[in-house]
């Protein structure tokens, strides 16, 4: 026969089935005896309760297609009809609306588990590339999505983000706008768009987590000692150890979840989002959904152009960066070449961003006509490039030791840059110009008239100096300190840091946590 030798089952229906199609006999091997580690704590939750959303998602998705009406003189009011007039629909929309968010916050888990345990290491890279494709395909299905209610939050965010593509070089203005948008402007082609590719990425990401669960089971899962099992007295089968623990772990979660759907449907939305939309009256303050307000922080961090000389120190930096911060040992340049690299770069990229701020130096190549990289798509190069990182984590962390139990340096470095990635949420919630701190130089009078809002009154040459710590300082702070976390801090951390000695088994580690707990 073509397929391998089997074990029958006692129920004659699911026998005749599995002897046929096999599909039993495959579920028993990879969900039931599959051999787990034996000390997986609650983190490893999040995948199971990720695929129990994305699940959710599907479903309550198809029911609100059923209902929807993908015309922008129909739209609101047809998801205002779900709410009101369809039968559960004021149910269904809002765990589809709230399931995005928890559908986030299960990844955002996830993923901070995949690198506080290293779980991105070898031989689990593709797995670990396989999951960011996944959050991709996320961010997109849940834009596009965001648009789809037709709100005012929905046509400007659109406006927005559709608008960013315009400043690719070449082809953006001329191709990519018009193939997007299906015209000059968001209008009723694109929501069309919009909602065909909203139903139909939901699959996508279903066909990759396909993969991503296929690679999971061809490596085996990671675990929080970052070592590999050695034998069956280190793994547990999965069911019904895991498979119990992971339905603990739903219920849990799913009562928090709906607590939001019954009783906060609202809160992790935002009230412009109920008025319809109109192209006539902008918004005072554009944010998009929470888990996009990180991304959306450092694309708004980038105010300055690039300039040939900023250009050119900054390649002088990253040559310094490859040779002396990736490599254990420079191949190509010695010490003084290096200190050389390093001054030269860093002074043409501070000079390049000077000039770049003072436009009245009328240096050649500088003029903000004239430069290569607008700030606009040094924006969307640094939005793309924080979540492109993710990618090549693997090979920018080399470290032989995965868990950061044991690593005391990775585990501050990962701890301080999950905080940076909250710091920039916050950041890209509020307004730009928002002043945090700030601090007048200069003629007391004068001080007093700018504190009031009467820096008109103040007479010519009695100017103070008005120093002020503003969002976009707080974003563009904590945006070089996310770049610095993937491209500086952990080359290095992979070079110099010793790291404590691992045990020497998963089942021996678990036995000496028992004696000490019951010492």
């Amino acid at each position: 026969m073509g397929h391998a030798p089997r074990e029958g089952f006692d129920n004659p229906i699911i026998e005749w089935v599995d002897s046929r199609l096999p599909i039993f006999t495959m579920m028993q091997k990879e969900y039931g005896v599959f051999p787990t580690p034996r000390n997986f704590n609650w983190f490893w939750n999040f995948g199971a309760i990720a695929m129990f959303m994305l699940i959710t998602m599907i479903v309550t998705g198809i029911v609100l297609a059923m209902h929807y009406t993908a015309d922008t003189k129909l739209a609101f009011d047809s998801v205002e009809r779900i709410t009101r007039d369809v039968n559960g629909g004021w149910l269904l929309r809002n765990l589809h609306m709230n399931g995005a968010s928890f559908f986030f916050i299960a990844v955002y888990i996830h993923m901070f588990r995949g690198i506080y345990y290293g779980s991105y290491k070898g031989p689990r890279e593709l797995l670990w590339i396989l999951g960011v494709v996944i959050f991709l395909l996320m961010m997109a299905t849940a834009f596009i999505g965001y648009v789809l209610p037709w709100g005012q939050m929905s046509l400007w965010g659109a406006t927005v983000i559709t608008n960013l593509f315009s400043a690719i070089p070449f082809v953006g203005e001329q191709y990519i706008m018009p193939l997007l948008l299906g015209g000059f402007s968001i209008d009723n082609a694109t929501l069309t768009r919009f909602f065909a590719l909203h139903y139909l990425l939901p699959f996508v990401i279903f066909a990759v987590v396909f993969l991503h669960i296929w690679a999971l089971h061809v490596t085996g899962s990671n675990n929080p000692l970052g070592i590999e099992p050695k034998g069956p007295q280190d793994t547990l089968p999965f069911h019904p150890y895991y498979t119990m623990k992971d339905f603990f772990g739903m219920i849990i979660f799913m009562i928090l979840y709906a607590w939001f759907v019954f009783y906060a449907p609202d809160a992790l939305g935002h009230p412009d989002n109920y008025i319809p939309a109109n192209p006539l009256v902008t918004p005072p303050h554009i944010v998009p959904e929470w888990y996009f307000l990180p991304f959306y922080a450092i694309l708004r961090a980038i105010t300055f152009n690039f300039n040939l000389f900023m250009l050119a120190g900054l390649g002088l930096l990253a040559v310094f960066m490859v040779e002396f911060i990736w490599r254990y040992k420079p191949k190509y340049l010695s010490g003084a070449q290096g200190i050389l690299l390093l001054v030269a770069g860093s002074g043409l990229a501070v000079f390049g961003l000077l000039a770049d701020f003072n436009q009245t130096w009328a240096i050649p190549m500088t003029a903000s006509t004239d430069v290569p990289i607008s700030a606009k798509f040094g924006g969307v190069l640094a939005m793309f490039g924080s979540i492109g990182l993710l990618v090549v984590l693997p090979w920018l962390d080399s470290h032989p030791i995965r868990s950061a139990r044991f690593r005391p340096l990775f585990r501050i470095a990962v701890l301080v840059f999950t905080l940076s990635v909250f710091i920039l949420g916050y950041a890209g919630s509020q307004p730009s110009d928002k002043v945090y701190l700030s601090t007048c130089l200069g003629d007391a009078q004068a001080c007093e008239a700018i504190e009031h809002g009467n820096a008109d009154h103040i007479e010519a040459g009695h100017e103070p100096t008005v120093l002020a710590l503003d969002n976009t300082m707080v974003a563009q702070a904590f945006t070089a300190l996310y770049f610095s976390f993937f491209l500086i801090i952990l080359p290095l951390l992979s070079r110099f840091e010793k790291g404590r000695e691992l045990p020497t088994s998963i089942h021996e580690a678990v036995l000496a946590k028992k004696q000490k707990a019951g010492a």
